[in-house]
């Protein structure tokens, strides 16, 4: 948000940021109770504690503010979890630290219900479902492909697609996880399901990448 934005509203610009926050929270309530066809800028206010005039100073329609609360959890995916050193080589613990990480925080329920609202709206909205994976999944594969392809210079891994191999890797981790719980088939994993599951999809990429042993 501007500075200028921030001037015009008359408010300190911590105290602006206070505020969007408070009305983004507002807005992710309200989305994941109702979807985001049955959600109003009525209710939204009314959730953030704020007055309807103040919710369209910051946000003009609530697709703007979906399209916040997207950004704001693609950021959290991207930064907090994809955060990889090309220079850590234990590329099995890099891995699993990874796979654990990545797959806990997806069967999070609050993210089933967003993902849930996100494909409801792809198909008339598809600026949004767009932005939702270029900011989401697109951006880990990315960061995932760097590490390994960092880690095939280094010589410890021998991979022809490193975004192939990423995102077979992403989606090795959240097997008979993630889908059956959006389906509402199974509930949110327990701890140790997901670690088997991850240490499967680390030995099978470690089986099918890991560069020769040199005689």
């Amino acid at each position: 948000m501007s500075e200028q934005a921030t001037l015009e509203r008359g408010l300190p610009a911590d105290e602006d940021s206070a505020k969007r926050r408070q009305i983004v929270e507002g807005a992710r309530a309200v989305f994941l109770a109702q979807g985001f066809d049955a959600a109003s800028m009525n209710d939204i206010a009314r959730a953030a504690g704020v007055s309807k005039g103040t919710l369209y100073v910051y946000f003009k329609h609530k697709e703007q503010l979906f399209e916040a609360i997207i950004e704001q959890e693609c950021e959290a995916q991207a930064e907090g979890i994809f955060d990889l050193d090309p220079d850590d080589h234990d590329v099995a613990a890099v891995l699993t630290r990874l796979g654990n990480t990545y797959a806990r925080f997806l069967c999070r329920p609050e993210k089933a219900s967003a993902i849930r609202t996100v494909i409801a709206i792809a198909d008339r909205m598809p600026d949004l479902g767009r932005k939702f994976y270029e900011r989401g999944p697109a951006r880990g594969i990315v960061r995932l492909a760097d590490y390994i392809a960092a880690q095939v210079r280094a010589g410890l891994l021998v991979v022809e697609d490193f975004e192939i191999a990423a995102a077979q890797f992403m989606e090795a981790c959240q097997a008979t996880l993630y889908k059956s719980m959006i389906f509402n088939f199974a509930g949110v994993p327990r701890p140790e399901q997901i670690e088997r599951v991850v240490r499967i999809a680390v030995a099978t990429f470690l089986a099918a990448y890991r560069a020769p042993a040199q005689s």
